[in-house]
């Protein structure tokens, strides 16, 4: 998915939760009290969640509110000081203010993902420096550029001028950047060597074509901008006024900020190495265990997951195995791998018109299951699903396929993004497997209907528990499978060659992470046991490099999901209904894996009573 810009409480939990200290020793209390104390807290998730939102201009826009669109979010340490001392303070509340025992379910359930987000906060603020802001899959660089494209939505003379305000505010921006950079540098947290050239490549990309240079090409931003004010119905006049300013906030603060990023970037690559796991920082395998844990959240070590990886591995190929004397091929299962990558009959040419009949196929695929949502689910989104490509600028560093959100308002639909850069990583034995991740029954399903929540606070609707958000994507992959889809066999090989390359993710981020494998063998360890093509390995093995732990959230999270569902079924037999089970799991805003299994267990209790 999950992808993204910016991201507000977005800190996953431990599987283990701290005991609430309370105010009073009454152990009963009257439905008024409860209400009030209820209303009491949920009143500060809001204020909390508006003060906030109020120090983010950037989640402002990424919601859909207009309130600082021609500012940035600030990136320095100093804010980053005064956001660590307002969680404290939160945190003090909390822990002072609040009597549990007074709570209604709903609100102590609130109350405990609270406490535990500040808590992680401040616990996290120990690998501050831990992070590569500028990188392939998600760095500055490009993201900046996107959002202005796809988030900062242009629809009156306020809106350009607003756009032009951020142009002019890259400079400032891309300085702190540079200074974090720097930073981190001096704390031990080099970005590995591979990533420089595509970061360069993408800053480079941005401060090229009109009115940077004459070569005869708008530049990607300034095109973004003309057809966006073309559309308005304004004055001409004050549309060459627009423009104009536009063109010298590019020339003057975009081309400068970008310019000092290239130099801080050109520097430190003369002085990066290849060493790409996390052991190579200080407090390296801390830090990796640390936030192996807020991924996943839960309590299983590195090793574990290495072995539940490897485990799974194995199961998978002998699925695979199945299907391919199914199919009639003879050879090995890695000679079938090899006919599944090369095959022609399996990939859509590298033309405008294959490109095209891919974003055709895949809008047929989602509106497909758009038909069949009655099945699975009694609560659906208001919120639309479009099937967009990537954009041309960011492709090639781009990963193969992601989902947005909607915006809160309703005024932008949620995307299946595709990246149609390399067709042949995109084969259509895939195709289906692909969509319903990152739409349709997948992300979409479970972040638009958590944005649409009634009576949940704010914090709850978008946190992002990696485990649960992606556990989620995949176990969509499964479930169409159930639902009579993945009819040609090998679309279902394609549906395992996703499962299985999840499943390789637990081997390889923690090999590289941990046992301190190398690009090469990360690379190697993909290439020998999957279908995907060599693209497809080393885009992975650089997203472990530059996202430590991420990774392992999909497969353990679709693991539990399957668990509490074959826990349901076996306690209710014939009483367990799949939409019932799909609300429980969606209804409540993002979870940690530890108490989406209460929620199901109450979820069975109340059905067995």
């Amino acid at each position: 998915m999950k992808k993204n810009i910016v991201k507000l409480a977005t800190i996953a939990g431990f599987a283990v939760f701290t005991s609430c200290k309370e105010t009073t020793t009454k152990t009963s209390y009257s439905d008024e009290e409860i209400q009030k104390e209820s209303a009491k807290v949920n009143a500060y998730f809001q204020k909390k969640f508006d003060e906030k939102l109020d120090r983010s201009p950037m989640y402002q826009t990424y919601l859909g509110i207009k309130k600082d669109a021609d500012k940035w979010d600030d990136i320095s340490d100093d804010f980053a000081d005064k956001e660590l001392a307002l969680t404290k303070e939160a945190l003090q509340w909390i822990n002072d203010s609040v009597n549990v025992a007074a709570l209604n379910a709903d609100a102590k359930l609130s109350y405990t993902l609270f406490k535990q987000t500040l808590e992680n906060a401040i616990e996290d603020d120990a690998y501050r420096r831990y992070k590569y802001p500028v990188n392939q899959m998600h760095g500055m660089q490009a993201e900046i550029p996107a959002f202005l494209i796809n988030m900062h939505q242009i629809n009156s003379k306020e809106d350009a001028e607003n756009y032009i305000a951020r142009l002019q505010g890259i400079e400032p921006l891309f300085n702190q950047l540079s200074d974090n950079l720097k930073k981190n540098q001096e704390a031990g947290i080099m970005i590995p060597k591979f990533v420089f050239a595509k970061v360069l490549d993408d800053s480079r990309n941005i401060i090229k074509g009109e009115p940077f240079d004459n070569s005869g090409k708008k530049s990607t931003l300034y095109n973004d901008f003309e057809s966006k004010v073309s559309k308005l119905s304004i004055d001409e006049a004050d549309k060459t006024t627009l423009l104009t300013n536009a063109k010298e906030a590019l020339k003057g603060a975009v081309y400068n900020g970008y310019s000092k990023l290239i130099a801080t970037l050109e520097a430190q690559e003369k002085e990066a190495t290849t060493d790409d796991g996390a052991w190579k920082f200080p407090n390296g395998a801390a830090y990796y265990n640390h936030f192996l844990k807020r991924t996943t959240t839960t309590n299983l070590t590195a090793d574990e997951i290495h072995e539940i990886g490897l485990k799974e591995v194995k199961r998978i190929h002998g699925e695979m195995e199945a299907i391919k004397n199914r199919v009639g091929f003879e050879g090995s299962l890695q000679d079938f791998f090899k006919f599944m990558k090369t095959d022609k009959q399996f990939y859509y040419p590298a033309t405008e018109e294959g490109r095209t009949a891919y974003m055709n196929k895949a809008t047929k695929i989602i509106d497909s299951m758009k038909t069949r949502l009655d099945e699975l689910f009694i609560t659906k989104p208001k919120a639309d699903l479009q099937v967009k490509a990537v954009e041309a600028f960011r492709e090639k560093s781009a990963g193969k396929a992601f989902y947005q959100q909607p915006a809160l308002d309703g005024s932008r639909p949620g995307t299946y993004y595709a990246n149609m850069y390399d067709m042949e990583s995109m084969p259509t034995y895939q195709m289906e497997a692909l969509a319903y991740h990152e739409g349709i029954p997948g992300h979409h399903m479970q972040i638009a209907i958590a944005q649409e929540l009634k009576d949940v606070p704010m914090f709850r609707k978008f946190g992002r528990y990696t485990a649960y958000v992606e556990g989620w994507g995949l176990y969509s992959e499964l479930i169409p499978k159930e639902m009579g889809f993945y009819a040609d066999p090998y679309s279902d090989f394609g549906r395992l060659a996703m499962e299985l390359w999840r499943a390789c993710r637990l081997v390889v981020d923690t090999g590289i992470h941990t046992k301190k494998w190398t690009r090469e063998e990360g690379i190697k360890y993909y290439t020998d046991n999957t279908p995907n093509a060599e693209l497809d390995a080393i885009k992975m093995v650089e997203r472990h490099i530059v996202m430590p732990t991420q990774a392992t959230a999909y497969k353990i999270g679709m693991l539990k999901i399957v668990e509490l569902r074959e826990k349901a079924k076996k306690a209710l037999g014939d009483k367990f209904d799949i939409r019932k089970f799909h609300d429980v799991v969606l209804t409540n805003g993002p979870l940690p894996l530890n108490i989406l299994e209460d929620k199901v267990d109450q979820y069975i209790a109340s059905e067995q009573a």
